[in-house]
Order: structure tokens, then sequence, then C-alpha cells
């Protein structure tokens, strides 16, 4: 298991994301809208890992109600596995409370689920899956 991202909520992500491009020299890896997810995403590229700034669609979504409770901006952390089925599985098997029973497609294109924070020091965990 690595690293694979930070997820960032933002209210801009582009703003966000421009910020980090002018400071820390990172380059564009991806820029997307994801509606079924409620959330526009800007990732740029750090090595193997990346950060991922993730804007609100709207208030009612995951991330617009994050914001509003006054969370951020660090939203998630993700780890990359090369099997998610089994690494869900393993962490039933240690009880954690799992978002997502099983994976679904997440921007990127590849499978991924949420682990919830309330299982993991109150951090949002997200795996996608790398083989």
């Amino acid at each position: 298991m690595r690293l694979d991202h930070v997820g960032i909520a933002v209210k801009d992500a582009g703003e966000a994301a421009g910020t980090f491009r002018r400071l820390f020299g990172l380059p564009l890896d991806l820029e997307r809208t994801v509606p079924d997810q409620g959330v526009k995403i800007v990732k740029l590229a750090s090595g193997e890992s990346s950060c991922e700034f993730l804007e609100p669609l709207g208030p009612g979504t995951p991330v617009g109600r994050f914001l509003a409770k006054g969370g951020g901006p660090l939203h998630h952390v993700c780890f990359a596995v090369p099997d998610i089925a089994k690494a869900l599985e393993e962490m039933r098997g240690k009880g954690v409370r799992l978002i997502d029973e099983a994976p679904h497609i997440g921007a990127a294109g590849l499978p991924i689920a949420f682990l919830h924070p309330d299982s993991c020091g109150g951090v949002l965990v997200e795996f996608v899956e790398k083989p």
C-alpha cells in the first residue's frame, strides 16, 4: 500500500490548484467534473503521489456539506492498493466501518471505495485500485 493522493476541499479547485502550480511547480495531471459525486476535481502530480483539489458542485453534495460544516481543507487521504476487493475485506475483518461496501468507478476511471472516518482516527480514507 502506498499513498496515492491527498484530497483537499476548496471553494474553487482551479484557483487553489493554480496557486500550488505557481508556488511549487506541480504539473496538472487531471481536471474533471464528476456529476454523480457532485464534485469538480483538479489533480496535480507530485512524484508518485498527487494533490487532488475538490470543488463542490453545490451545497448539498458531500464536499459541499463538508465545507459547510467547517471541515477542511483536508478532505481525505487515498492509498493505492493492488486488489480493492481484498483490501475492503481485510478492513471489514479488522472491524472498520465502510462507507462503500463495494468499489465504484472514480474520477480517474479506476475502482475506488471509502472507509468511514470513525474507524480511521477521524480521517476519511479512500482506496484506489492500481494493480
